[in-house]
This record gives structure tokens, sequence and C-alpha cells, in this order.
């Protein structure tokens, strides 16, 4: 991958995780007072899952940052990369649980069944991402089992020669 891709990938990520502390700081105080008139538990849930939400994106930036990193640094082939994956991966499917409870929280109420329709298919959205990090992995793992197999055979070589 290009050092400029990568530049371009960091700046995206930068400006979604500071995106994401706006909401934090002023959208979800905002949210909170918006539901004034509804009944206690409703405001708690609902703007907890919504914080919620936002700490999965965040912590989800974070590791693919981290992957970048790596990527820059020629580091990825490592299986200590296997960490930032397992925690993305689990972002991805808290992400999907929490978009699974707000459509279960909202379909008995006044809201348009289209809606809870469209807030539970992102919910299978995401949880079909998160299948996919999880072939992703398998490629990376693949990719490090053969470069393990490369070095070994270089090495042994070495000591033909």
């Amino acid at each position: 991958m290009r050092n400029g891709t990568i530049l371009l990938l960091k700046v995206v990520i930068a400006l979604a995780l500071a995106g994401s502390l706006i909401v934090q700081v002023m959208i979800l105080p905002a949210v909170w007072r918006d539901l004034e008139s509804e009944v206690l538990w409703g405001r708690i849930v609902l703007v907890s899952i919504a914080a919620l939400g936002v700490l999965s994106m965040q912590v989800f930036a974070v590791c693919v940052w981290m992957l970048l990193t790596r990527v820059r640094h020629g580091s990825i082939f490592q299986t200590s990369s296997f960490r930032c994956v397992n925690v993305i991966i689990g972002t991805i499917v808290a992400a999907a649980l929490l978009a699974f409870s707000l459509a279960a929280l909202l379909a008995p109420g006044e809201i348009a069944p289209g809606a809870v329709a469209l807030i539970a298919g992102a919910g299978l959205v995401l949880a079909g991402f998160a299948l996919l990090v999880v072939v992703m992995k398998a490629l990376l793992r693949q990719a490090i089992e053969r470069e393990v197999e490369a070095r070994t055979l270089r090495d042994e070589l070495g000591e033909v020669i």
C-alpha cells in the first residue's frame, strides 16, 4: 500500500474521530435534553446506545490506525496484528448488537416500522462486515504462515550454501 493512501486513510480516521468527539460533547447532551419528556429509563437507554455506538466506532478507528501504521512500517505480517483485528471484530459485533437493541427498543413505540427495519438492516450489514473481517483475519493468518515458511526456507538455504 502506498504511503499516500495510508496518509489519506489516517486523515479520514482523524476527521471521523474529531467528529465523534463533537457528537459525544455536544450532540449526545442535546439528545438527552430533547428527550426530556420521555421516561427516564428510555432516555438513559437511548443515549447509552448512542454513546456506546460512538465509542465502538472510536475503538474501531484506533485499531485501524494501528494496523495502517504496521503496514507503513512493514510489520503487518506478525501475529501481534491479530490483537487489533480481534478488537475490530468485537467492535463491529458490538455495534451490530447495539443496532439490533435499538430496533427492538423502538419497535413497540410510535416510530415508523420502516425506520425500525432500516435500523435492524444496519445491524445485519454490520454483522456481515464482522464476518468479512473474520475472513480477512484468516487471510492474514495464511499470509503470516507463508511468510514464516519462506523465512525458514531462506534460513535453511543460507545454511546449506
